[in-house]
């Protein structure tokens, strides 16, 4: 099992919930709008604070339904290897964000299948203890928001198995649907078919949400299509990047502070070239960076002539030339080291930045467009 990644700095909007199983979760901002809007509706419709408290007790037990979802992806990746970063709840559903997605196509079968078969069970054990207590009322009495709770609860467990299992990448049935085709096809093309099919579904999403009319429907059509879309080109990505050392991506020519240097000597440099953030170096070798956001913050207290090591970060992550471009991508991607300084026998010998990877990506698929035409 991979240790938790480092903590993050969080959007306001996202209240943390607490630790469970070494998993952050978080409730983003709007979810609480929602609990007021279906408060609101319940009480417009029969002024009745207990009916109040029933609607929204629904929503919190549904939602509750979804977490345990959520951690059913997550605890099959550790299964796996891979660590989950946080979950996250919004009004149209959870998120549970993986460090990496499973790279074998079973794996990633499993991961996909958890969330389902999670709602699945509790469905089972709800309908077993009205069994065991005779408690089923008629089914024609249960609706979305009528009916015997936990009917309702088991009814909806359901429908969010079924609904996460359609092939609307990259929910949980596109993912399943990668997953089987990656079995047979190149993982960029098996990731393409799926996406279009998502993109398909998505449009399905987005008519009926307009002519039922259903807005959350169309609010799902936007997030499958565009998520479709931007997994895709990550996957393309990767395979560009299949490979590739740090080395062939990194820049070479640079400016690198000492520890003795004035913050002031940094923003003249920042002035004279493009380069906005510098690695601070000992002897050679990088002890600190002095970013430009560190920059600004020593300037606006009136620390222009503090020195550099003053005001540096000391946190930051460093690669090798040799190292593959893939195991560093990640560490920048999740926005906690947008500069890793190259390191090669203790002396620093490149930089990798965020602009100079896109650049280097631009630059090979230039160049493969040239060879296809």
């Amino acid at each position: 099992m991979n240790p938790p990644p480092p903590p993050q700095r969080r959007s306001a909007w996202n209240l943390r919930l607490g630790r469970f199983l070494g998993i952050d979760v978080y409730l983003h901002g709007t979810f609480l709008i929602l609990l007021v809007f279906i408060g609101f509706t319940h009480w417009t419709i029969s002024h009745n604070a207990l009916a109040v408290l029933e609607g929204v007790g629904f929503i919190v037990t549904l939602f509750f339904c979804v977490v345990l979802h959520e951690y059913g992806h997550a605890l099959m990746a550790r299964h796996y290897g891979i660590t989950t970063r946080d979950i996250t709840l919004y009004p149209i559903g959870g998120i549970a964000r993986l460090e990496r997605m499973p790279r074998h196509p079973w794996h990633e079968l499993w991961v996909a299948l958890a969330g389902p078969a999670v709602n699945v069970v509790i469905a089972l054990l709800i309908a077993a203890g009205l069994t065991l207590t005779a408690s089923w009322h008629p089914l024609e009495e249960v609706g979305a928001t009528q009916g015997p709770f936990l009917q309702r609860v088991l009814a909806t467990n359901l429908f969010l198995a079924v609904f996460n299992l359609l092939p609307a990448f990259p929910m949980d049935g596109g993912r399943v649907l990668r997953a089987i085709l990656a079995m047979r096809l190149d993982p960029v093309e098996a990731t393409r078919i799926a996406a279009r099919v998502g993109q398909v579904v998505a449009l399905g999403f987005g008519f009926a949400g307009l002519f039922l009319p259903q807005p959350m429907l169309v609010v799902i059509a936007f997030f499958v299509w565009f998520g479709a879309a931007g997994e895709a080109s990550m996957v393309e990505t990767e395979s560009r990047l299949s490979g590739v050392t740090v080395a062939r991506a990194m820049l070479r020519e640079f400016h690198a502070l000492g520890t003795g240097d004035t913050v002031t000597s940094a923003v003249r440099l920042v002035l004279d070239g493009s380069q906005q953030d510098f690695p601070v170096v000992l002897g050679g070798s990088p002890v600190g960076l002095l970013t430009r956001t560190r920059m600004l913050e020593a300037l606006s207290q009136g620390a222009a002539d503090a020195s550099v090591e003053a005001v540096m970060s000391r946190d930051f992550f460093t690669a090798g030339p040799g190292d593959l471009l893939l195991t560093v991508l990640p560490e920048m991607t999740a926005g906690r080291h947008s500069l890793v300084p190259v390191v090669e026998g203790g002396r620093l010998v490149g930089l990798l930045t965020s602009e100079n990877v896109n650049e280097f990506l631009m630059i090979s698929n230039a160049l493969e467009a040239g060879k296809r035409a």
